[in-house]
Order: C-alpha cells, then sequence, then structure tokens
C-alpha cells in the first residue's frame, strides 16, 4: 500500500489518536456515528453556503455533459442528489459509511431519484469500476479524509474515460487579513464546540478543524492531481478560500 504522508500531512491527523484502528477504520466509526446529524450540522455550521458550493461544482460537471457520474464518499448523497440535475443515465455514490449511505438512500427514495442514483459501500482506493467507466467523478470533504490520497486518487483518475473530469469540493482555510482570524477563531472555538453538542460525538468536530489545516490547499493539492495523472488542474477559492473547488481532466 502506498504511504501518501510526505504529499498530505492530513494523513497524520487522526479523529482518535488513541484508537488501535487505522485512519480509515476510524473516519468510519466517526460518520456512523454521526450519521443521524450530519445533514444539520453540515447545513447549520456552514450556515447553508455549501449549498452554492455544490452548486458550483455542478456547474463544472456539467461541461463533460456527464452520462454516467461517481461521486465518491458520497456520505448522505448530498452531491449525488445535485447532480441529478444534469439528467444523466445513472450516478454512482461510494463511502465506507455504511450509517451515511443509510442516510442518502432514504433522501434519494423521497426525491423519486433511485432509478438515477445508487449507492454502494466501496473504498476510494479500491474502486470495484471498470477503467475508463465514468464521465465524471466527483467528491466533495472527502479527499481529506483519505487514508492514503495519492492511491485514491489515482483510482479515481483510473476509472474516468479519457476526456473525463474530476471534481473536487474540499475545505480550505482563508489566508487574508481579517477573514484568516475571524474563520481561524470559528473553526477552532465554535465549530467543534456546537459540533460534540449536537452530534455527541468528542472528536468529530475537532478533527474536522485539524485535518483541514494540515491538508494541502490550492497550487499544492493542484500537483498532487497533476502527480496521479490528471491534466489542468485547477483552484478556485470559494467564499474567501474556506472551501476550494478543484477540477482536472483525465489525461
Amino acid at each position: 500500500m502506498q504511504s501518501t504522508t510526505d504529499t498530505n500531512p492530513a494523513a497524520k491527523i487522526l479523529p482518535d489518536a488513541a484508537s488501535n484502528l487505522n485512519k480509515k477504520e476510524q473516519v468510519a466509526e466517526m460518520f456512523n456515528n454521526i450519521a443521524g446529524r450530519y445533514d444539520f450540522l453540515n447545513h447549520f455550521l456552514s450556515m447553508g453556503i455549501d449549498k452554492g458550493w455544490r452548486k458550483k461544482a455542478i456547474a463544472e460537471t456539467a461541461m463533460v455533459q456527464p452520462g454516467k457520474i461517481l461521486d465518491v464518499a458520497t456520505g448522505t448523497a448530498d452531491l449525488a442528489i445535485a447532480a441529478a440535475s444534469l439528467q444523466p443515465d445513472q450516478i454512482v455514490g461510494i463511502d465506507i459509511a455504511d450509517q451515511m449511505l443509510a442516510v442518502g438512500r432514504k433522501k434519494i427514495a423521497e426525491k423519486n431519484l433511485s432509478n438515477v442514483i445508487t449507492l454502494q459501500t466501496a473504498d476510494s482506493e479500491h474502486l470495484p469500476f471498470k477503467t475508463g467507466e465514468f464521465d465524471a467523478v466527483t467528491c466533495a470533504y472527502g479527499v481529506r479524509n483519505f487514508e492514503h490520497l495519492e492511491a485514491g486518487l489515482k483510482d479515481m483518475c483510473r476509472v474516468l474515460r479519457s476526456g473525463g473530469k474530476i471534481i473536487i469540493l474540499e475545505f480550505s482555510h482563508p489566508t487574508a487579513f481579517p477573514v484568516k482570524q475571524l474563520f481561524g477563531f470559528y473553526f477552532k472555538f465554535i465549530l467543534p464546540l456546537m459540533g460534540r453538542l449536537v452530534s455527541k460525538h468528542s472528536r468529530a468536530y475537532t478533527y474536522l478543524p485539524e485535518s483541514v489545516m494540515a491538508f494541502p490547499q490550492g497550487q499544492d493539492f493542484c500537483r498532487i492531481l497533476t502527480n496521479c495523472g490528471f491534466k489542468n488542474a485547477k483552484a478556485q477559492p470559494l467564499t474567501f478560500g474556506i472551501c476550494s473547488l478543484y477540477t482536472a481532466d483525465k489525461q
């Protein structure tokens, strides 16, 4: 198994440093524990801005007129559901957290999208799909949690067709005054407190800011995408750099 701690310092950030489980197992356990409250917290703690971020990701996805989309680390399927507006033939969402997928399946059924979107348990490093099977691969707030970042990105590249596109949303941290200071205070103190009170999970929303601050962003992440077989990697900061939208093409 390829280790990527050199290019991904966030690989060393664990939900529970005292646990005997590896990072992948810890991440799955953490998201399974907060699955029932994840959507509420996601929208509440981002003050609803996350909906606009997903719209921008879908607009980028639309550029390849995808017939078949893979959503990696789909969680409760928010991005997969948003992608249904593009009217593709099929959307497949994968995740390692079964309880998150269970919430996603309920949402999909309520929106009568079960004929378009299917969810399954799978690992980004070992995607159970054929080479070149998808027109677009999307991922929202998931790559930061990969245990082996480059292994996951390379397999995402493998399942893309030639000329296909990867679209990634990931949290980042602002660098300009005074947003940097305001965001830092909210992210390090307010968000973990509110997250802990609502989710009842002692570490999930402390792990979030720690992993975001450690994860390579901007051009650093674009270089990793290029090293993993993509071309034309671009980074677009959103909302003063709180989130970043990354896009790249399959060579």
